[in-house]
């Protein structure tokens, strides 16, 4: 139930994220969610892709250094405190998140967060002990 991420590492200059997403565009790629994390050198580019197996190929064609990460995206609650709720959950199961970050698009009345985790079966079964949603491949690129 995990879903693939493509994450690119990138020189910290101008015209690097227009090349990714002109190369994606161009191999017609969609983008679904994406994360930024730079210094003042270089960053790395989390992306959800629809195809993320031709995004690396791709990328990599033009010089880029690409990894495929496994992630899962969980529904959480667009509320007060449904935020803290999951946190509670992954904290007493002791589950590290590594980081995460918030996808663009919503589920009815929820929110959707992509996490990279310690250990993806611990935190997929421990949430949907709890009765959270874990959002398939499909479902997140349907979105």
């Amino acid at each position: 139930m995990s879903i693939k991420q493509i994450s690119i590492f990138l020189e910290n200059k101008a015209g690097r994220l227009y090349e990714v997403s002109s190369a994606l565009g161009d191999a017609n790629i969609d983008i679904h969610a994406l994360s930024l994390a730079d210094t003042s050198d270089f960053g790395i580019l989390r992306l959800i892709v629809n195809q993320p197996e031709k995004a690396s190929t791709t990328l990599k064609e033009k010089g880029f250094t690409v990894g495929i990460t496994e992630v899962i995206a969980v529904e959480v609650e667009d509320k007060p405190g449904g935020f803290a709720k999951v946190m509670k959950i992954m904290q007493d199961a002791k589950i590290n998140i590594e980081y995460m970050y918030a996808f663009v698009e919503k589920t009815k009345d929820n929110a959707i967060v992509i996490f990279r985790v310690d250990n993806i079966e611990t935190a997929i079964n421990t949430l949907e002990k709890k009765g959270l949603h874990i959002l398939r491949e499909a479902e997140v690129l349907d979105l």
